[in-house]
């Protein structure tokens, strides 16, 4: 970023941090707010947050201030996602294929999730204001010992809270949830409990030993269906995505939420990096998901209507 561009931004950022502007900014995002709660809301957002080195790199500061920065704007958005009456947030923190670039910067990567997961639960008690709480989503056998303990007493801190969630996928990809979710599918399957001998009663015969619902057999696959594999991600007890979101101008999903996203999930791309990523660009996409869900909805009582009158003539007939 040019010298003059730099500049310029920071005498941006100084403008929207004096207290007049920020009063006027603040009133203003809570009007516009109480205006999105009168309409439909989203209830799960997902967010790639990608952009964090390239800003530190463009605004030549380091690139743990890029993370910093990162993380200011996640707590914020997720202020705009609880106030507006989204229920559950989930966003993409690390992904297993980084643990392929050099380990310098992975145990890097490492301490600055340790920090931030702590500062989340800690500070500002944003988590506990809006009832929410931490879930960490993916291959956790892969994190290092000193990590887990972070993540269990980040969670463990936020375990009271009912009203919202928040799911940080670290370290996730979404094929290998979906390879977790078929291998719980087929121990569950090949360990269900036998057919009960003629002594036991019917009733003994419906469930295992284990509490768990019994699973058909291998032998029947026909039982196996799309609902089964949902009720084993680790998203199961979570609304349907309603909107994924990516930062940096990247037009890809990068193994995140495949499984998650069906016809009606809006993906959108944005030309801006994560640190930049605030209210004013989160707003629109909001407003645009609600006006099209209304149309969706008019759309689908109209077909309702010609179906119901259909079926009246044939009556008279």
């Amino acid at each position: 970023m040019p010298a003059t561009l730099y500049g310029s931004s920071r005498t941006r950022r100084w403008l929207l941090s004096s207290p007049p502007v920020e009063w006027v900014i603040y009133y203003m995002q809570e009007l516009l707010i109480n205006a999105l709660r009168q309409g439909d809301i989203p209830q799960h957002v997902a967010f790639i947050m990608d952009g964090n080195r390239r800003f530190a790199r463009s605004s030549h500061i380091e690139t743990v201030e890029g993370h910093n920065m990162g993380f200011e704007a996640l707590a914020k958005i997720l202020e705009v996602c609880y106030k507006s009456g989204v229920r559950v947030v989930t966003i993409y923190a690390f992904s297993i294929e980084n643990f392929k670039r050099p380990l310098h910067e992975v145990n890097a990567l490492m301490e600055i999730a340790k920090i931030k997961l702590s500062q989340l639960c800690q500070h500002g008690d944003l988590m506990d204001r809006y009832g929410a709480s931490l879930r960490v989503l993916g291959n956790l056998p892969l994190l290092r010992r000193d990590v887990l303990e972070v993540i269990e007493k980040a969670t463990e801190m936020t375990k009271h809270n009912k009203k919202a969630i928040l799911n940080v996928c670290f370290p996730y990809t979404s094929r290998d949830e979906i390879t977790t979710a078929i291998r719980e599918i087929v121990t569950l399957s090949t360990t269900a409990q036998a057919p009960p001998s003629p002594s036991l009663s019917d009733s003994s015969a419906s469930s295992s030993s284990s509490g768990k619902t019994v699973i058909p057999g291998l032998m029947d696959i026909e039982s196996i269906t799309e609902q089964t594999l949902t009720d084993h991600m680790f998203t199961a007890d979570c609304p349907p995505l309603d909107i994924i979101i990516r930062t940096s101008g990247v037009g890809r999903l990068s193994d995140f939420m495949l499984w998650q996203c069906h016809p009606n999930t809006e993906v959108v791309f944005l030309d801006c990096l994560w640190p930049d990523f605030d209210i004013w660009k989160f707003l629109p996409i909001l407003i645009d998901w609600g006006v099209k869900e209304r149309r969706r909805a008019l759309e689908m009582g109209k077909k309702s209507g010609v179906r119901e009158g259909g079926a009246q003539r044939e009556s008279v007939f």
